[in-house]
């Protein structure tokens, strides 16, 4: 399986974006997906993730009420849908896939999201 994120680019402060996870070569209907960020001069940090059936998602406290996961396993694809933007939100966008009881461990190459204050 592999995973191609898609929808970054500019917006300003406020403003809405939603992110795409589209995997290809298989189905990751059976996998644990998540989106994580990495600013400029800043470790990798985790976002939002969702289970494999979409009924359980989790989101870092600084995305909370703001950011939203869901999953179209018919589309083999993973939403962030990102509101309510702010300049800290800048950074490369990644998703990831995890098999059941297991670490992340297929990754796409990245989106970049840059708000501009």
């Amino acid at each position: 399986v592999q995973l191609q994120a898609s929808g970054g680019g500019l917006v300003q402060a406020g403003g809405f974006l939603r992110l795409s996870c589209a995997a290809s070569g298989g189905t990751f209907s059976r996998y644990r997906v998540g989106w994580f960020r990495q600013a400029p001069g800043k470790g990798r940090e985790f976002v939002a993730s969702i289970t494999w059936t979409g009924a359980s998602t989790n989101y870092a406290d600084s995305v909370k009420g703001r950011f939203a996961i869901s999953r179209d396993n018919a589309e083999n694809t993973v939403y962030l849908q990102m509101r309510s933007l702010k300049p800290e939100d800048t950074a490369v966008y990644y998703c990831a896939a995890a098999p059941a009881y297991s670490a992340y461990n297929i990754w796409g190459q990245g989106t970049q999201v840059t708000v501009s204050s």
